[in-house]
């Protein structure tokens, strides 16, 4: 895994550096600790030193090497947690008074800060500059979380959540080391659900929030490459350059048919409708009667038919979203639709899936290999996903 050096600044969050500490170590991340003398105030460093088991490191001892230079060369990520309003206002203005502040001035590894204070100080137009100022630099610094605060109000400023800096950490180590990965490659990936309409306010839909796929096309653009990102139905804030909005299934058809033969890789995440109404009312039907007869038609199956305009040198991926007979229905979609590899999901399983930020695939490859990802947060989950597939997409 990554050598990841550890960082605490003064501040009642301390305590939650002790728990991410635990968690990096469980990963199978090296971490070292490098403390404020603020931040040894409220957690002691044997704390740190035993669960990292590496010695903390709180004041240079001159040695040789001289430590904050060896410590800025052995990591991969500077990780600062808590990072309080005074340790961020010296790194921005490039002060070195502390083995942290010297240690981070030193290192060519990536950074990440998570911010931890009163709210007004967030806010506070200096931390604000400050914090603009690293971000231009190319450090990652996270919105902290809100909720009630050391001073018991309660507003922006908590540490964010272990378990959520652990899920950013191992994403901007994928980013850092795999970056390139799909420089060159064209993606066009479709997310969502389709609206099809049957009258003038009312529709059909599934609950397909199109979390998974935008997770696809944004780990897809942080590899390197040139990602389009078809959605359906519930708008995505997606941060992407480059989105179609496709409302119904035959919008969703038009917008792949248009550009897959441009691509180098297809990802058919969207949950498409089956069936859409065949004379869909264009007013508002009334509530008159005491039921109505709806006629469905069945729409194309796209995957299906972007597979037959697929040219050598393509890698088509499909999902498959079951609730029975899983894996011999996901083998069969292998087969019938001709792509190269199949993601099934259990949607019968709520704790994953639709509508939710976790997920839990086997894919299914086209050569027979077979490989199950455990339940995980969706966004790590495309990375590792994508990163399995990779040799076999830039083969093509």
């Amino acid at each position: 895994m990554s050598n990841i050096l550890l960082g605490a600044t003064g501040g009642i969050a301390c305590y939650k550096a002790v728990y991410l500490l635990r968690l990096l170590k469980r990963a199978g991340h090296a971490v070292r600790v490098v403390m404020t003398k603020d931040a040894a105030r409220f957690v002691g460093p044997l704390t740190f030193e035993t669960l990292s088991e590496s010695p903390v490191y709180i004041e240079s001892l001159r040695g040789a090497p001289i430590d904050h230079i060896a410590l800025s060369t052995w990591a991969d990520l500077f990780l600062i947690a808590p990072a309080s309003a005074n340790t961020i206002a010296k790194i921005a203005h490039g002060l070195a008074d502390n083995l942290l502040t010297a240690a981070l001035l030193a290192t060519k590894a990536d950074v990440m800060l998570y911010p931890a204070m009163n709210e007004a100080m967030f806010l506070n137009s200096a931390t604000q500059t400050n914090i603009e100022t690293l971000i231009s630099r190319g450090y990652f610094v996270a919105k902290p979380a809100s909720g009630e605060l050391a001073c018991l109000e309660n507003g922006a400023g908590r540490l964010a959540e272990p378990e959520e800096i652990l899920e950013q950490v191992d994403i901007r180590l994928a980013i850092g080391r795999f970056k390139p990965l799909f420089a060159g490659k064209r993606f066009l990936i479709t997310a969502g659900a389709t609206i099809e309409a049957i009258d003038a306010v009312r529709y059909i839909s599934n609950y397909s929030s199109g979390k998974m796929g935008l997770a696809l096309a944004l780990a897809a653009e942080n590899l390197g490459g040139d990602v389009e990102l078809i959605y359906g139905a519930r708008p995505l804030k997606s941060g992407l350059k480059n989105t179609i909005y496709a409302k119904s299934a035959e919008d969703m058809r038009q917008a792949v048919l248009e550009r897959v033969e441009k691509a180098d890789v297809f990802i058919m995440n969207a949950a498409v409708a089956d069936y859409t109404p065949r004379h869909p009312n264009r007013e508002k039907i009334k509530k008159t009667a005491d039921s109505i007869n709806l006629e469905l038609v069945k729409t194309v199956d796209i995957l299906k038919e972007a597979a037959k305009l697929k040219r050598r040198g393509q890698f088509f991926i499909g999902f498959a979203a079951e609730s029975e007979n899983s894996e011999e229905n996901a083998l069969k979609k292998l087969k019938d639709k001709g792509v190269d590899l199949i993601a099934l999901n259990d949607v019968s399983n709520h704790e994953i899936g639709f509508n939710s930020d976790y997920n839990e695939i086997t894919a299914f490859f086209a050569d027979g290999e077979r490989v199950v990802f455990a339940k995980q947060p969706k966004r790590i989950l495309a990375y590792r996903f994508l990163l399995h597939a990779a040799e076999r997409i830039n083969s093509r």
